[in-house]
């Protein structure tokens, strides 16, 4: 029986076959032969793969599906891929996840990334197939794709292959991911995004190197994973958890961290499929769009990205369909979720089909995403008892850091009226010191001089009144022209070799000019970039928040958590806590699972203490979208306390993996890397830096008036249908300015 009834799935794109795929088929067949794969031997003496195994399987089948328009040749060496991959995933679970053999694990993976060389290197002699096979596949692909193609190739392999050790580890502990962490780490063990790579090759044409890394691109690719991660999740959960002991898989982390019922969760995994998808498709028409008249995209490179996205279409609906026809997965029953009988579906006829809709998979989520009601009337959200096991240390400079950055903006005019607001300043000083940021940075950086509190406390300044300025300047206009341009002119203020930048004409521009030639003199040339980075993501993060705002869209989850860091301006405040040790650590280190994990669990736990506590100020007060609060309300169709109480399990889990990283999984990175006392010293504070850094965030959210309802009846009138600031004009001509909202965290 099967474990749970698989759920109608949202397939926008029909499947397509490619017609050389008999051919491909018998070549993959032989190749694996001829590599060994089908001889390789079971500790116990059986065969990891038979020939009928690999017929069954039907990787050509599958190939075929994802692929459908490539040639020949094309289409052989992309089966043979799936088929080293598939084969390595068998082979490491027989060798050393069924024995725990962490050690011989890691060895065999070390030993095999050998084999992906860059020019002028030598692979090592072949001692196994999958060595064998790597080594074949890499020789017949490489040599027609770009060295920037090559790299990006390297490192999803590596970390399909090297993350395989942190499934490895949960089931030697018995430990089941969080769902924020599984999404992440399932990208990386999951193999997607190397499979988006061998879209490229596929499809004949590489992204730009110039645009890989801007966010619409990674989210294709992170969306693409996603959809294809989950899916696989739900066919193959009655083989991974129920007959091979496998704990990494999204129902069952579903199951147990929200403790449901196995169908219940397998149902939620869909849901969160059916949303990846969408944002897919909006990156796709909305984002791409907007980047490519930005960077002034050349044609060949529009084009390029145009088959790459309908490369990863294709394979969406191309690996689903061969997931429900392949011997590997538990799909008994997908024959029977043919399309529902017309007659059943509705009314039929000219002008009734808006009365079938409800029929189509993903459509509901589509619409209640789309038609959310912002400034409803909730009241204060109560709060629920939050994990925090760290102490709160606050600076001996903190008064002399309130009465600073108070004289500061007044010297940067961040208290003027602001051009195009006709109720004047975004902040006047009463509510500057309400907000009272010195208090946050003398707690998240206690240890500071008199000088860095100082200038701690005026980035946060400016970054909260940045977050204030942008929904209220351009988010109530729907102006996101205006809003990117905002932003590719604050950027220039921060020039990265000391040059010369525009003469600032407003507050927030003086301010962060200010603050960079503050900041970024004294640093190395690696390390002000490294910072500049931060503060370019949290710009970016706000035009974000504007464009969804003029869609009215609420966040998808996942879209949401990793924009968040951004918009809460999580990587600049870290960096200021650790701005002397910046350049010290090489940058690839923060990329490795353990750190890259150890950072986003603090990040996660400080920006949804944040959401809990203004959710009554971004819902009742300013119709705010973007909060975890009314993304889970959403998301789930759910009440808000409902919601509230999914959002502190998530604060609560993604603390103890803090703790857990801290005291087991950096003791392990330093002996595994074989790192030096110096970074090691400079890890293990960062580490107690971030300690600090979530417990003051904590503790200035309890102390802080921003929140509290008698300040936000101060601050706004109440009196009519529009909530509006208290200072806003009144009378005949006024009534735009009280469409204002303040987009504040």
């Amino acid at each position: 029986m099967q474990s749970f009834t698989l759920p109608e799935f949202y397939v926008p794109y029909p499947a397509r076959i490619n017609p050389h795929l008999e051919r491909t088929r018998q070549h993959s067949a032989e190749w694996a032969k001829r590599m060994g794969m089908l001889e390789s031997r079971t500790p116990d003496g059986g065969l990891v793969w038979t020939d009928e195994t690999l017929a069954k399987m039907d990787y050509g089948l599958m190939c075929a599906y994802t692929h459908p328009d490539c040639d020949g040749d094309v289409l052989d060496v992309i089966t043979d891929w799936y088929v080293w991959v598939f084969f390595f995933d068998d082979h490491f679970l027989e060798e050393f996840k069924y024995s725990r053999d962490i050690k011989g694990g890691q060895a065999y993976l070390e030993r095999l990334e050998k084999f992906m060389t860059m020019d002028g290197e030598t692979p090592p002699e072949v001692t196994n197939p999958a060595e064998a096979g790597l080594k074949d596949l890499w020789e017949r692909t490489v040599p027609s794709m770009s060295v920037g193609w090559r790299r990006r190739f390297i490192t999803s392999t590596h970390n399909l292959m090297v993350e395989s050790i942190w499934e490895l580890k949960n089931i030697e502990l018995g430990r089941i991911a969080n769902p924020i962490e599984y999404i992440q780490m399932r990208r990386r063990v999951g193999g997607a995004p190397w499979s988006a790579n061998l879209v490229e090759y596929a499809v004949g044409a590489e992204v730009p190197d110039r645009v890989a890394a801007s966010r619409p691109l990674e989210v294709l690719r992170d969306t693409f994973s996603d959809a294809v991660h989950l899916r696989n999740d739900l066919f193959s959960y009655q083989r991974e958890v129920e007959e091979e002991g496998e704990n990494s898989n999204a129902v069952l982390v579903f199951e147990r961290f929200m403790d449901i019922p196995t169908q219940q969760a397998a149902e939620l995994v869909n849901d969160l499929l059916t949303s990846r998808l969408q944002q897919f498709e909006n990156t796709a028409l909305v984002e791409v769009p907007a980047l490519v008249a930005q960077r002034g995209l050349l044609p060949h490179e529009q084009l390029a990205i145009g088959a790459y996205v309908k490369g990863l279409q294709d394979w969406q609906s191309g690996g689903h369909e061969w997931h429900a026809r392949s011997s590997r997965y538990m799909n008994q029953e997908m024959d029977a979720q043919a399309p529902p009988n017309p007659l059943l579906g509705g009314p039929l006829g000219l002008g009734t089909s808006a009365a079938r809709l409800e029929f189509r998979p993903g459509l509901e989520r589509r619409i209640r995403q789309h038609t959310h009601t912002p400034e409803r009337p909730v009241g204060p959200l109560p709060l629920p008892e939050l994990y925090m096991p760290f102490p709160v240390r606050t600076s001996p400079h903190i008064d002399a850091a309130r009465e600073h950055t108070i004289e500061w903006a007044r010297e940067m005019g961040l208290f003027d009226s602001v051009p195009g607001v006709e109720a004047g300043a975004v902040w006047d000083e009463k509510r500057a010191r309400g907000i009272d940021l010195a208090h946050c940075a003398a707690m998240i950086h206690a240890d500071a001089t008199k000088d860095e509190l100082f200038l701690s406390t005026d980035w946060l300044f400016w970054g909260t009144y940045g977050d204030d300025y942008f929904p209220l300047v351009f988010g109530v206009a729907r102006n996101t022209a205006q809003a990117r341009a905002c932003c590719e002119r604050l950027k220039l203020f921060m020039p990265l070799d000391n040059t010369s930048s525009p003469e600032p004409v407003t507050g927030i521009e003086r301010a962060l000019a200010d603050l960079w030639r503050r900041t970024a003199g004294p640093l190395a040339p690696g390390a002000r970039r490294e910072f500049r980075g931060a503060v370019d993501d949290m710009l970016d993060s706000w035009v974000w928040e504007v464009d969804n705002q003029a869609q009215n869209r609420v966040p998808d989850p996942i879209d949401y958590v990793e924009m968040r860091r951004k918009t809460f301006g999580s990587d600049m405040t870290i960096s200021l806590a650790r701005v002397k040790s910046l350049g010290l650590v090489p940058q690839e280190l923060y990329q490795t699972r353990t750190l890259h994990e150890l950072v986003t669990a603090a990040m996660d736990y400080a920006m949804f203490t944040n959401d809990l506590f203004s959710y009554q100020k971004e819902v009742e007060f300013e119709g705010e979208h973007h909060n975890m609060v009314v993304v889970a309300e959403n998301f789930l169709g759910t009440d808000r306390i409902t919601a509230r109480d999914l959002v502190a399990k998530l604060m609560t889990a993604r603390m103890e993996q803090f703790e857990h990283i801290v005291a087991n999984d950096l003791p392990d990175l330093f002996e595994e890397l074989g790192l030096d006392e110096r970074t090691r010293a400079v890890l293990t504070r960062q580490a107690e830096e971030l300690k600090e850094w979530m417990s003051g965030i904590l503790e200035w959210h309890v102390r802080c008036v921003r929140y509290q309802e008698a300040e936000l009846r101060r601050l706004f009138n109440v009196d009519s249908a529009t909530k509006v600031f208290s200072f806003l004009p009144t009378g005949l001509g006024t009534s735009a300015v009280h469409l204002a909202r303040s987009g504040s965290r």
